[in-house]
């Protein structure tokens, strides 16, 4: 088999939006440069994701210089939102799973943008300092360790070999119509290709280009992944089909989370050397 590489870099920078794909990317402590930094809340200061509002697949946020957004979506005029001061204005408390986290309000006319898409109260809110609002689950990350408002960890990576298995075994059982599925419905940070399916399962070290990463946790998937990228419709893959071939525990499991161990940058091409 020929050397694993790397041909695929995305970064979504508002989480559970349509996401951005690059050449190359700086790897930062706590994910890539860009990804993840903001995020939508409701009126109680509870994440809003495609799991509560399919809709958000439609809707994108493309990055601006600064840091800051332009959002779009069906019936919307596009919206550029700059980075929001914290020095002027008090953080939002916001429940991202078990985690409080603390994010910056963008401002009335986000939250009116965002609450007219939807229907319903939402406000989009900015991590300032990524460095310290955050902390990884212990259980799988050292002291000091943070992540954006991404999901748990700071990147994810997926295999096209899995993914073509994957389409392999839908194709196979009883619904086939549901598939091939593209990899979007996985929303990854990096692809590789050139391995065996699921040898990301296996990993424990990997080195992308310029990083070294730690393999620490396999990525358990949720109703996300039913979600078509392109429509917001649902269905019943890939969960049904991972939960009959791919249950690993108490997961139905496609991808596995990185955490990096030092800074660097990672560019499409980049050979992906398992170091463990």
């Amino acid at each position: 088999m020929s050397t694993p590489v790397l041909t695929a870099i995305n970064f979504y920078p508002v989480k559970s939006l349509t996401g951005c794909t690059a050449d190359e990317a700086v790897v930062e402590p706590w994910g890539l440069a860009g990804d993840r930094r903001w995020m939508l809340a409701d009126g109680d200061g509870h994440m809003i994701t495609q799991r509560q509002d399919a809709r958000l697949a439609l809707a994108a946020a493309r990055p601006l210089p600064g840091g800051g957004v332009r959002l779009s979506a069906p019936g919307q005029e596009p919206l550029d939102v700059a980075v929001p001061d914290p020095a002027a204005q008090d953080t939002v408390t916001v429940q991202l799973f078990r985690d409080k986290v603390e994010g910056v309000p963008a401002g009335p006319d986000a939250d009116a943008w965002l609450s007219g898409y939807l229907g319903g109260p939402a406000r989009l809110l900015h991590m300032d300092d990524p460095a310290t609002r955050r902390q990884i689950d212990r259980e799988y990350a050292n002291e000091g360790e943070t992540v954006s408002f991404a999901d748990g960890y700071p990147l994810l990576v997926t295999t096209l070999s899995s993914l073509g298995t994957l389409n392999d075994l839908i194709a196979e059982g009883d619904h086939p119509e549901e598939g091939p599925l593209p990899m979007n419905r996985f929303r990854p940070n990096l692809v590789v290709d050139n391995t065996a399916p699921w040898a990301e399962d296996d990993w424990r070290r990997v080195r992308i280009g310029e990083v070294t990463f730690r393999a620490v946790k396999l990525c358990a998937r949720c109703i996300v992944t039913t979600t078509d990228q392109r429509t917001a419709e649902r269905g019943k893959e890939p969960l049904r089909t991972l939960a009959r071939h791919h249950r690993i525990g108490k997961g139905v499991i496609f991808g596995t989370n990185l955490i990096p161990e030092h800074t660097g940058a990672v560019r499409v091409g980049d050979d992906v050397e398992i170091l463990g």
